[in-house]
């Protein structure tokens, strides 16, 4: 089974935004069986905490399922029986890196690189615009699952970091 973990800063936005969203598009496709997905924290500032009072709204309103949900932190042991780390932005990057040592870095990756635009998912914890972080989310989950699905290269060929 690939296992896939999304990495934001506090896991209560953006990180368990995309696990609800990769996970209802994995049951869409009857793909539950092959790809297993779940979501941390690179920080301890909200560790238990439950996701975001926005991120739940909007995920209802798109008719997508909460997974059940509270904010843990990476760890090694994470990283090593992982086999991607989904980024929202570089600092995140930089974090997964620190956190899953070097053994481990060639599974980090920013969660938009797989749609061919390498960049930063905003934080709605700063921008309140859980609206625009949904969009990037669904594309990059999207774009990710299409590749795991055989619509792409590996998602781990030499040279497809961010």
């Amino acid at each position: 089974m690939f296992s896939i973990i999304f990495l934001c800063h506090g896991n209560i936005c953006r990180s368990p935004m995309a696990e609800s969203v990769m996970a209802h598009l994995v049951r869409a496709r009857g793909m539950e069986g092959e790809i297993r997905v779940s979501s941390a924290a690179a920080h301890t500032d909200a560790i238990g905490c439950a996701p975001h009072r926005g991120t739940r709204e909007k995920l209802a309103a798109e008719h997508i399922p909460l997974v059940p949900h509270r904010a843990v932190l990476l760890t090694r042991a994470d990283a090593d029986a992982c086999d991607l780390i989904l980024c929202m932005d570089e600092a995140n990057v930089r974090d997964a890196k620190r956190i899953a040592g070097k053994d481990n870095e060639g599974k980090v990756r920013l969660l938009l690189s797989a749609a061919g635009t390498p960049r930063a998912i905003a934080d709605p914890w700063y921008t309140g615009d859980f609206d625009a972080t949904f969009r990037d989310v669904l594309q990059g989950c999207g774009e990710w699952l299409s590749l795991l699905s055989g619509g792409g290269v590996s998602p781990l060929a030499k040279g497809s970091e961010k």
